[in-house]
């Protein structure tokens, strides 16, 4: 794949896959997209390291991965909103869907209680832990929230964890090479963030508890 990708990196078709898979995640979370992001990201960085003294293609490396960040953040960005607006058309049927499950009714709930007192930094966390960004931008749609509430912090969950899968890729390529070796360094990373951001979604309140 790092070399298909490191193919690829002077193509607009990078973008292309990236942003489809990116897109599609929201809907299909089994679908790769982190690893894609980090996949090219690290064999841009080896096509970087490989122009040492080429002030013009370390340039054109740079910002290569300017535009993948860009490119993965608003292909999020879409995602979020696609399903934001399904779900908000199709309530009632997400309502009732929703209603068969105490874990979901309880993950609605709590969704609605942190977006209506202002923690939209749930949108954010959620976008690092597995299938959270389908649970935020379904859940937005079915209870209605309006755009303004929702779309600032999409947005902001889409560069970060753009960003933070692009570092990743391309730090991993700068100190171990673009190799498989420093995609999985970088994929346990990103892996561990997402474990850590789901403990978050499901204990909200475990910091707050604690400091009263």
């Amino acid at each position: 794949m790092l070399e298909q990708l490191g193919s690829l990196a002077d193509s607009p078709w990078i973008y292309v896959i990236v942003g489809l898979s990116v897109l599609l995640d929201v809907f299909l979370p089994l679908l790769p997209s982190g690893v894609l992001v980090i996949t090219a990201a690290t064999a841009a960085a080896g096509s970087a390291a490989d122009a040492v003294g080429d002030a013009a293609r370390q340039h054109a490396g740079f910002s290569q991965l300017c535009a993948l960040v860009i490119c993965a953040a608003t292909a999020s960005v879409l995602g979020d909103m696609v399903a934001y607006r399904l779900a908000w058309r199709g309530g009632d049927r997400f309502d009732r869907a929703i209603s068969r499950s105490r874990r979901l009714t309880a993950a609605q709930e709590k969704l609605g209680t942190a977006l209506l007192r202002g923690g939209g930094p749930l949108v954010v966390v959620a976008r690092f832990a597995p299938a959270g960004r389908s649970v935020v931008s379904l859940g937005a749609g079915v209870m209605h929230r309006r755009v303004k509430e929702f779309l600032p912090w999409s947005a902001l969950a889409g560069l970060t964890w753009a960003a933070y899968s692009v570092a990743l890729g391309y730090f991993g390529g700068q100190w171990l090479g673009a190799s498989w070796l420093s995609t999985g360094v970088s994929f346990i990373a990103l892996f561990a963030a997402g474990l850590a951001a789901a403990y978050v979604v499901k204990h909200p309140r475990h910091d707050e508890a604690q400091a009263q």
